[in-house]
């Protein structure tokens, strides 16, 4: 029984919610909270553009009215309007500026141009309905007493705020204490109290909006960092992914190519002392081959640490130069290959451009003795304002030369390197049936990428 008639009165509770709170809601406090959130986006946007209308709309109500509150001539309507309803300019620039505009004027008009009591101003006659009694009823716009416009008023009232919301805690109370003075100096003795409180509650009201303003400002700021922490958070994990990717690479690169490479050099130097009759001539062979070899291995290994690397530079890691140029012509032509060359020039070049000449004559002597062996190769460089290098190589005594394009990288790989130092590098087959490779390389140039 009890649990019936809980479940009756959860279900008349629920009932009694959909008839009365959530209409409420849906009617009432979400479209207030919807039109106030856009209202305040608005302002905030274009408080410029609303001040100035703010301020036309009151002094087209200010300028015809001075008459019914203040003994002003009627050509000097315009000006006392003016300087009761323009300080609303500074609304959003500087409002204690504006505030002081105010209250300078405001202190002098009462005195210079009194306030009309009631009863004084133009009257207009009119009859009660139902009765065909004429009336008059007064046109005077201010209350009993009071100094100032009710549109000028309003102006103040709309400047102490904003002082609340921008301005520092000692203009905040000079404003206070300023305001507070004036109100005491020409207000009535019953009203002078209440509007000093009156100002005290508007310069709080701003200080409250300056807190929702500046919590607004916080949440923004807050979900900003959040956004930067999360795409900070997102590049790391793709560096983290690269940097595994990178090792993978590079553990693999040492299995597939570091190991045999050990290996080739291990036979190449032991091979003397392995086999029987080997002249003095092969050993030296075998003693090229190993010396090959193992440089070969230095830079498979070099190339392993910089993807092991994640923030390596290409700079950092030694690079060849100029000093390795005839190093790898001798190295070339002691391992066999029919090789001449002339170096000329004296112009040092630069340490990319140095690195580019010895990549290009190490991929152009490499091809020339793996797609033409037993074929003469003369190399020409020439060290001027332009490194000029020439690589040219007759037609093999092996096989013959494959000049369709086996699928390879060398010659893209060279030129793109030439490309990246700002030359140019040419390569293709010779008159003779042999390989000709030409480039042009800036003597100065930036690292390369």
């Amino acid at each position: 029984m009890r649990r019936r008639l809980g479940r009756l009165v959860r279900g008349f509770g629920r009932a009694l919610s959909w008839v009365t709170v959530r209409p409420v809601n849906w009617l009432v406090v979400r479209p207030i909270r919807w039109v106030g959130s856009r209202g305040l986006d608005f302002a905030t946007r274009h408080g410029i553009l609303l001040v100035w209308l703010a301020t036309a709309i009151m002094m087209a109500i200010a300028w015809p009215t001075v008459g019914l509150t203040h003994e002003v001539p009627g050509s000097l309507w315009p000006m006392v309007a003016a300087l009761g309803v323009l300080p609303l300019i500074w609304l959003r620039v500087a409002p204690f500026l504006g505030w002081i505009a105010w209250v300078i004027p405001a202190a002098i008009i009462p005195l210079v141009f009194p306030p009309l009591p009631p009863g004084t101003g133009p009257t207009v006659e009119s009859v009660s309905p139902g009765v065909g009694i004429p009336q008059t009823s007064d046109l005077t716009t201010s209350a009993e007493g009071f100094p100032w416009q009710i549109s000028a008023f309003i102006v103040l009232l709309a400047l102490l705020i904003a002082v609340g919301v921008t301005e520092t805690p000692e203009r905040v109370g000079l404003t206070f204490l300023g305001t507070a003075f004036l109100f005491l100096a020409h207000l009535p003795s019953g009203m002078a109290p209440g509007w000093v409180f009156g100002a005290a509650a508007f310069l709080g009201l701003g200080l409250l909006l300056r807190g929702l303003f500046r919590s607004r400002r916080e949440a923004a700021e807050q979900a900003q960092r959040a956004e930067e922490q999360t795409r900070r958070a997102e590049v790391e994990a793709a560096r983290a992914i690269l940097a595994e990717e990178r090792t993978r690479i590079a553990r693999d690169l040492h299995d597939v190519v570091a190991h045999r490479m050990s290996l080739v050099v291990v036979q190449a130097q032991s091979a003397q002392y392995r086999l029987d009759g080997v002249t003095p001539e092969v050993a030296a062979e075998f003693e090229s081959v190993a010396g090959q070899a193992r440089e070969a291995l230095n830079e498979v290994r070099a190339m392993l640490g910089v993807l092991r690397s994640e923030d390596h530079a290409p700079e950092q890691a030694p690079q060849p130069g100029t000093e390795d140029v005839l190093r790898l012509l001798r190295s070339t032509s002691e391992a066999g290959v029919e090789l001449s060359w002339s170096v000329t020039g004296e112009t040092e070049p630069g340490s990319s451009t140095a690195m580019v000449l010895f990549r290009v004559l190490q991929e152009s002597l490499a091809n020339a003795s793996r797609h033409a062996p037993g074929a003469p190769v003369r190399v020409d460089v020439d060290y001027g304002d332009e490194v000029r290098v020439r690589v040219a190589s007759g037609p093999g005594h092996g096989h013959p030369r494959d000049t369709s394009g086996s699928g390879g990288h060398g010659i893209p790989g060279m030129s793109a390197r030439a490309a990246s130092v700002g030359g140019t590098l040419r390569a293709g087959p010779a008159g003779d049936g042999g390989w000709l490779v030409e480039a042009t390389l800036p003597a100065r140039a930036g690292a390369v990428g």
